[in-house]
């Protein structure tokens, strides 16, 4: 307890050096760093932040919570690695261009929300946030389909709605996650013999995509785990999909999920 109380005072002294660097006011930043000592939740979204201030380090083995959304945050320093008691990092609407492999440290991370930057890639380290559930990487730049993630085995929830995503990768086989988001892509590709092989994907959300029907294999529809899928604003028309060999599993799967709610 000595220990954080420390800490407090540290940050609390600190504080007013953040105004010149990164924007919000001295009472404000103070304010929400004294109180993050105690509950171990840091609240800075929306506070002008140009960057993450170097005095929250002290508090790196004490958050279980960073939000710091709604800035104009360009990097994250590599002292985020530290923080190892972190368990959910909020970076939505920043204008972040990459990540700092030091991201892999935090291997108590279970929710990362990096919506509305201008993320190209992940870090091959992620795989070393080995508790991480969801991902939210929607309304980025990614062209690619960022295989990195399939390394994340306890992941339930990948969202990378509104990128430029035009296929999927053959070891989408392997990937974990129990719904998947790919709204608002360039998807022309399922790779549907390799999708068809995930284990424990449920929802898989594809509207508004450059899709075919042929795309929606009978493997696909009809021995895959899927139960739930979007695909509204594609190059086919629903009656076109209902007519698909193998749908009439697909709905079977659907219903029974229905029946559930």
């Amino acid at each position: 307890m000595g220990n954080d109380s420390s800490k407090t005072k540290s940050i609390g002294d600190n504080a007013r050096k953040i105004i010149g660097k990164s924007g919000p006011s001295t009472s404000t930043v103070n304010k929400h760093l004294e109180m993050a000592s105690k509950s171990r939740i840091l609240q800075l979204k929306g506070t002008g932040l140009k960057k993450v201030p170097d005095e929250i380090e002290p508090l790196a083995d004490v958050l279980r919570n960073l939000e710091l959304s709604e800035n104009k945050i360009r990097e994250i320093p590599i002292f985020i690695g530290q923080f190892s008691q972190l368990k959910q990092l909020h970076l939505a609407n920043n204008c972040l261009e990459f990540l700092p492999d030091e991201l892999g440290s935090m291997k108590k991370l279970e929710i990362l929300n990096l919506a509305g930057n201008k993320l190209k890639a992940l870090p091959d380290t992620i795989v070393g946030c080995t508790d991480l559930k969801t991902i939210d990487l929607s309304s980025n730049v990614f062209t690619v389909f960022p295989v990195a993630v399939i390394g994340c085995l306890q992941l339930d929830i990948l969202n990378l709605n509104g990128n430029q995503i035009e296929s999927l990768p053959d070891d989408i086989s392997n990937l974990k996650v129990i719904e998947l988001s790919l709204n608002q892509n360039r998807l022309s590709s399922l790779n549907p013999s390799n999708l068809a092989k995930t284990t424990r994907l449920r929802t898989l959300r594809l509207d508004e995509n450059c899709l075919e029907k042929s795309e929606f294999t009978r493997d696909l529809l009809e021995s895959s785990t899927i139960s739930v899928m979007s695909y509204d604003g594609n190059r086919f028309q629903l009656k076109d999909f209902q007519d698909l060999p193998g749908y009439d599993a697909y709905q079977e799967r659907f219903t029974a999920t229905k029946r559930k709610i």
